[in-house]
């Protein structure tokens, strides 16, 4: 277990290596310990492995914002589990967890009648995933704590989509807006069992970032969900 010398929250993040999630890491390193989970590509920031230095004057140090990096595909089973223990094992606890983590494979579905790899795939890493990280959290830590989970805000934000809302006009988002719908519902729900353990759930549902919103905004968003008091909701941004 990692020797803890700040009081920043601990922050489990899942989709680390990809745009919102590298975005987060760079703006807000400083403000949580970050557990960054990613499956190749890891966020642009330093890490346990890594240290930035500058060429011109190499005695000084650039890694000011360092983060845990883990390594793993969620896709295969006893993954989520394993990313939770070792986030736990690090750092000693998660206050927050963030599934950022997201399938989108274009396909339209009379591909079915070849193959549903490309629905079970999206209904497997949008929806059924950041419900089994947050059940895993809540069985190998979370449960017994709701005095400290209250008073540490401990809670969930999972990243969802404005396809999730509503019909998108788009040839081929069948499986991935299908798998936000369930990531919505299974927030709801969950928001609602984990009340019992001082844990809020919540899921933010932006548009497409960055081109039709900035990524900064979703990541700020993240962060403003996890100040703040809601519990089962669905917050679209636009």
């Amino acid at each position: 277990m990692r020797t803890r010398t700040s009081q920043r929250r601990v922050c489990l993040l899942t989709g680390a290596g990809g745009r919102l999630g590298s975005d987060f890491c760079r703006r807000y390193g400083a403000s949580y310990d970050i557990a960054a989970v990613c499956r190749r590509r890891r966020p642009d920031v330093a890490d346990q492995d890594r240290r930035y230095v500058d060429p011109l004057r190499p005695d000084r140090r650039h890694d000011a914002v360092e983060i845990f990096t883990i390594e793993a595909d969620l896709r295969r089973p006893g993954e989520p589990e394993r990313v939770v223990d070792t986030a736990l094992a690090h750092f000693g606890r998660v206050d927050l967890l963030v599934s950022a983590a997201a399938h989108v494979e274009r396909e339209r579905l009379t591909a079915l009648c070849e193959s549903t790899s490309f629905l079970d795939d999206a209904m497997y890493v949008n929806a059924t995933v950041p419900a089994l990280l947050a059940a895993s959290l809540a069985r190998a830590f979370w449960d017994g704590r709701r005095a400290e989970n209250v008073e540490q805000r401990r809670n969930v934000v999972n990243v969802s989509s404005g396809a999730g809302l509503g019909y998108v006009d788009s040839p081929g988002l069948a499986a991935y807006s299908a798998s936000k719908v369930a990531l919505n519902f299974l927030t709801c729900y969950q928001a609602a069992e984990l009340r019992g353990m001082g844990v809020r759930v919540n899921a933010i549902a932006p548009t497409t970032f960055p081109e039709l919103i900035p990524t900064e905004r979703v990541s700020d968003q993240i962060v403003s969900v996890d100040s703040g008091e809601l519990n089962g909701q669905i917050v679209e941004l636009l």
